[in-house]
């Protein structure tokens, strides 16, 4: 349909949008393309994610009012719960069909319209929610349209995924669409530039560490980006909530001060992504009215002329930032999350996050660098197993879990210098002796004739119930090789050091050591905050944390994969953004293994402690543990 065409079926109501009157679809142009997509049928899902009040559900209106008017079928409209249809769905359809000329005169004067069924051409519209598992498992509809699709999972209730019922509702029609619309909520989000283009799109992330329904839709669709030309340059690029910039208030050193809402709002302006400079709010409506939707490989012309094939997909799938909104200034989105931060409340922030900007939130997002970031630390001059000439000592940290044993070995240089040296997991479960057996041999080791120093092992972890395993494995493994291992457990309370040691007792074969090892008590907080804050360091500097050129992906995400947050109380609280956190928890260990051992200290002309390689003579069984068949391990 032409804008005029839309004008005539649809109405812009005055308390969503604030403008009454005929319906205007270039207020908000990025849902054009949206809504024009569903309507060509070219693809069974249309999936938008985007901003809060941008215009969303009036773009559902034109698709219905167009397909109701020119080629009926049966509708299903889901909302996220039974008082969002009750109150804010259900008048507002009533209104929509009521006042739309093309549509009120095709209003059924013999069906009976109910609160969650309209008959309209022929054929019903019906209105569901995320409880109504009847509504979503009973008609066929050849239109189905789903509002809030975040909301809506939130409030399933062992009802199965609503999502899978409302495609399966459509199988019997060969031109049957889901058109999907939400404001995305948790998950990690890092951009990446596409070497073509120079173009930055949202990089793909594991789907498991994504809570977010619709950012999952989004990514597994042709993910394009709303993109803007910028005013100055002319060339086009992504806005997103980076590119929002305002100035905070400083004092007479220099430092900053607490963020000041009014000045945000007065001073906000947006940074290109090409050339850098900034632009005043007063071009958005310009930008917005030559934006252009960009999928990646694919490049944009300066005339908007978008070059190249889209990703092929069967979901159709587009991204807004909320920084294209027509009903919402710069200045106030800058004040906003201001007042948010000020407010120290992460609930606050999400809010300013996923339904102002349009973005994942990742909690206590900000303050982490990307996971390329990390990768970037990688040294081209040496790879896994390799010992650069500069290490002095080497220590080892261990992450227990079920299954396995997750482990990091680091070696440590002048000034704190560090490399890593190994990573990897010994597999087994842990409640039994065989695993701890193949760590004792790794911690036996050597690289290039420097022995392990110190190995630090996690006991915040029990391996098996108590009743099941009456020793604590860790405890035990550690007494056993007293020479080299502690056992230690992170406190996230208020420590007056970073490690505070004390003695505990072990239970060797049913007897009872008392104070048999030094158990450490680290400070999460402080040990944490070293590794991220040497994510930072150049990698030439004394003190640099450096990575073997080969470092998996994997480790540098779980690097990662948590952030420190701070209340408005004070409290400091390290929260995870995504699943594995096991590398960067072996890397705090590590870090307390470096204060233990004194590594600051350490010197370029240090020596090193080498070892002499002997011939080993038989070994001899050490009293201690028996294995199942009663020999000595």
């Amino acid at each position: 349909m032409t804008p005029d065409e839309w004008g005539r079926h649809n109405r812009v109501y005055p308390e969503t949008s604030g403008h009454p009157g005929p319906r205007n679809p270039d207020l908000t142009p990025y849902n054009i393309p949206f809504v024009r997509r569903v309507q060509a049928r070219t693809h069974r899902r249309c999936v938008l994610a985007m901003f809060a009040q941008g215009g969303k559900t009036d773009g559902f209106f034109d698709i219905i009012g167009e397909r109701l008017d020119t080629s009926p079928v049966p509708v299903l409209f889901t909302g996220p719960t039974k008082q969002f249809v009750k109150e804010q769905l259900e008048p507002r359809v009533d209104d929509f069909l009521n006042e739309t000329a093309a549509l009120a005169a095709k209003l059924s004067k013999t069906k009976r319209q109910t609160k969650t069924k309209k008959v309209c051409s022929g054929v019903a519209i019906r209105l569901a929610h995320a409880g109504s598992s009847s509504a979503l498992k009973s008609d066929s509809f050849g239109l189905a349209v789903t509002d809030e699709v975040d909301e809506l999972m939130a409030s399933v209730k062992g009802q199965g995924n609503p999502i899978r019922l409302i495609d399966k509702r459509g199988e019997t029609y060969g031109d049957f669409v889901h058109a999907a619309v939400s404001t995305p909520s948790i998950g990690p989000s890092e951009v990446e530039r596409d070497p073509e283009s120079g173009l930055e799109f949202w990089a793909e992330q594991e789907g498991d560490q994504i809570e977010s329904t619709i950012w999952r839709m989004w990514q597994s669709g042709t993910r394009h980006h709303w993109a803007w030309p910028c005013p100055h340059c002319d060339e086009y690029f992504i806005p997103r909530f980076r590119n929002l910039k305002w100035d905070t208030p400083v004092d007479e050193n220099g430092n900053k001060l607490r963020g000041d809402p009014i000045l945000a709002k007065q001073t906000a302006y947006v940074q290109c992504g090409c050339c850098g400079l900034p632009i005043d709010h007063s071009h958005k409506k310009q930008m917005n009215a030559r934006g252009v939707l960009v999928a990646p490989g694919q490049t944009i012309e300066q005339d908007g002329t978008v070059i190249g094939a889209e990703p092929e997909s069967w979901t159709f799938s587009l991204w807004v930032s909320g920084l294209a909104s027509p009903f919402v200034t710069w200045g106030e989105r800058a004040a906003e999350f201001v007042e948010a931060v000020n407010s120290g409340d992460p609930d606050e922030i999400q809010v300013c996050i996923n339904a102002s900007m349009g973005e994942l939130y990742a909690p206590g997002g900000g303050e982490v660098p990307s996971w390329s970031k990390v990768k970037e630390l990688a040294s081209p001059s040496y790879v896994i197993g390799q010992v650069p000439g500069g290490v002095k000592k080497i220590t080892a940290a261990i992450d227990v879990q079920k299954n396995c044993l997750y482990y990091t070995i680091r070696g440590w240089g002048a000034r704190a210098t560090s490399w890593l040296l190994e990573y990897g997991q010994l597999y087994g479960e842990t409640k039994e002796r065989h695993v701890w057996e193949d760590l004792e041999q790794l911690l036996a080791r050597d690289f290039d004739g420097i022995p392990i120093k110190l190995a630090l092992v996690d006991a915040g972890f029990r391996p098996g119930k108590k009743s099941e395993v009456p020793v604590h494995r860790v405890y035990e493994f550690c007494e056993r090789n007293k020479r080299i291992a502690r056992a230690t457990k992170g406190s996230s309370s208020v420590m007056l050091r970073p490690i505070a040691t004390t003695k505990v007792d072990v239970n060797v074969n049913g007897v009872i050591r008392k104070n048999a090892i030094e158990h450490y008590r680290l400070n999460t907080d402080y040990f944490k905050r070293w590794v991220h804050e040497r994510l930072s360091w150049d990698k030439d500097q004394l003190g640099a944390w450096l990575l073997p050129d080969d470092v998996s992906e994997d480790y540098c995400k779980q690097i990662v994969s948590e952030a420190r947050l701070k209340k408005a109380s004070g409290q400091v609280k390290w929260v995870q953004r995504q699943k594995d956190n096991h590398y960067f928890d072996c890397e705090a260990m590590q870090a307390a293994a470096g204060k233990l051992e004194n590594v600051m200290q350490l010197r370029e002309n240090s020596p090193v402690l080498r070892i002499t390689k002997k011939k080993a003579p038989p070994r001899k069984s050490k009293p201690g543990w028996l294995d199942s068949r009663g020999s000595i391990w």
